[in-house]
């Protein structure tokens, strides 16, 4: 089952963020930890890391789009 990549919670005021730009592109092997993902609320950009190695399968948030905090940016296969 894949792994989601979950948009943290960045702080009392934010409420959601917009993907600024994907670091790596679906099909690509990532390290857990890695940076995969630009984000920028109204504060600050935001690199969001890989939670586990593997390989990025599907992005569900694409760049320009808007994720509420704890929505599923992306997903990574650990197989």
């Amino acid at each position: 089952m894949p792994t989601p990549i979950k948009l943290p919670n960045l702080g009392a005021e934010a409420s959601e963020a917009t993907i600024e730009s994907w670091l790596v592109a679906v099909g690509d092997t990532v390290a857990a930890g890695d940076p995969v993902v630009a984000i920028e609320t109204e504060k600050a950009t935001v690199e969001i890391e890989a939670p586990v190695a593997g390989t990025l399968t599907e992005i569900t948030v694409p760049a320009g789009g808007v994720a509420p905090v704890g929505g599923t940016l992306g997903l990574i296969d650990e197989g």
